[in-house]
């Protein structure tokens, strides 16, 4: 495992735990849509992104034409 694998597991995980936390707090309704929901997909996505390796994202943005610093991915 890299650093940055890692450090999106943890980040992802992070972002999650956070959400859930003020969830079960009471600070915010995660039972209804709202832009929270955004937050909680990018986090889960740090997350699977750090074990598997594939990024959304980056997947993306390739097909836009943004190339790779030094010819090397962050992820695949």
């Amino acid at each position: 495992m890299t650093v940055n694998r890692a450090v999106s597991i943890f980040a992802g995980f992070m972002i999650m735990a956070s959400l859930a936390a003020a969830h079960f707090t009471g600070q915010i309704n995660l039972s209804q849509m709202s832009w929270l929901w955004l937050t909680a997909f990018v986090g889960a996505n740090l997350f699977q992104m750090g074990f598997t390796g594939f990024c959304p994202a980056a997947s993306v943005m390739r097909m836009l034409g943004l190339k790779d610093k030094n010819g090397a991915a962050c992820c695949s």
